[in-house]
């Protein structure tokens, strides 16, 4: 009787430590005609900015958009624009939550945002080096970092090699090719590993 009561609270503890964790730091795929991205979210650290990211994925806000400003060595930015490199409108801006305490490194994501620094709405910007400059300090707001890359920098360093030209009402460096963010969907780790193998042993049949 109790070991099956130490078996039961094992079981318990295990679900109440790994699902507020799982919870906490959702993911997502970012599918780009130049390869795919997975994002790691800290809903732990920046809930309001995941709250608003999470909400346009799930409207597919994101679909068919662009990353329409490459900085080589600094940031590649996108979210806001469609394939013609016309503005999408966005929501209200929200809360800035770069107080967080997670900075501006390679490989983190973040909001981008006007110079008001409660302006952040749909656009975001994926580090391509550590970019302390745009981290709060000294009781400044800076920019709201919210996840980071989990796999696919590979892809992210080469969006942000690309050649790019000014483009009248977008920006200085737009991509002279377009750089498609095809969609964004949350992310299941699993079930990715499980259509991996699957296709492992179809590809295996195949070859028999």
């Amino acid at each position: 009787m109790r070991l099956k009561l130490a078996i039961i609270f094992i079981s318990l503890l295990s679900f109440f430590v790994t699902a507020p964790l799982s919870a906490a730091r959702p993911q997502v795929e970012i599918k780009t005609n130049m390869g795919d991205i997975v994002i790691e979210l800290a809903s732990y650290r920046a809930p309001g900015t995941v709250k608003n990211f999470l909400r346009y994925v799930k409207d597919r806000f994101y679909d068919n958009t662009v990353f329409h400003r490459i900085e080589t060595d600094f940031v590649i930015q996108g979210g806001g624009f469609d394939l013609n490199y016309t503005y999408k409108e966005s929501r209200a801006g929200i809360r800035n939550e770069s107080d967080n305490g997670l900075m501006n490194q390679r490989g983190t994501i973040a909001m981008a945002r006007t110079d008001d620094v409660h302006s952040a709405n749909s656009q975001f910007y994926i580090n391509l080096s550590n970019n302390g400059s745009l981290d709060a300090k000294y009781g400044r707001l800076g920019y709201t970092v919210f996840g980071k890359v989990l796999s696919g920098m590979e892809v992210v360093d080469a969006i942000g090699k690309v050649a790019t030209a000014e483009v009248t009402g977008v920006g200085a460096t737009v991509p002279v090719n377009p750089v498609v963010i095809q969609t964004i969907r949350l992310y299941d780790p699993k079930q990715s590993k499980q259509q991996t193998n699957q296709a492992q042993k179809a590809a295996k049949n195949e070859e028999k």
